[in-house]
């Protein structure tokens, strides 16, 4: 079996459905032009269609792009549609976990909060 590495520390997400007739130049020029992200830069590129039954990632592995797919059968992915911007980070277990069928959304934890001093 094929799974995106838990220990990635960044994937993103493009945050609106996507043709899903575009194939790997299609996608990659999608980063590059409305994304505003580096193609080849080693990252992940997760993208989901109408239906979200379907989602595809784009990435570059040394002297190629790569183009996973899975496809539900029956389900839904739980997609990010109320989040600003047009590129959503996850990280590799927020991926998986998104593969897997659930909301990573609702399960966000709380912020983390650094502070200096007490007072």
């Amino acid at each position: 079996m094929m799974r995106p590495s838990n220990a990635l520390p960044a994937v993103y997400l493009c945050r609106e459905v996507v043709d899903f007739r575009k194939g790997i130049n299609g996608l990659a020029a999608l980063v590059e032009d409305d994304l505003e992200q580096e193609v080849f830069s080693e990252r992940l590129f997760v993208f989901c269609n109408r239906r979200r039954d379907r989602v595809r990632i784009l990435y570059w592995e040394r002297n190629g792009f790569c183009l996973w797919q899975k496809r539900l059968e029956k389900d839904r992915f739980h997609w990010p549609r109320r989040v600003s911007g047009a590129v959503v980070t996850f990280t590799g277990q927020q991926l998986n976990w998104l593969l897997d069928g659930l909301d990573v959304m609702r399960m966000m934890p709380h912020e983390r909060l650094f502070y200096r001093r007490v007072n």
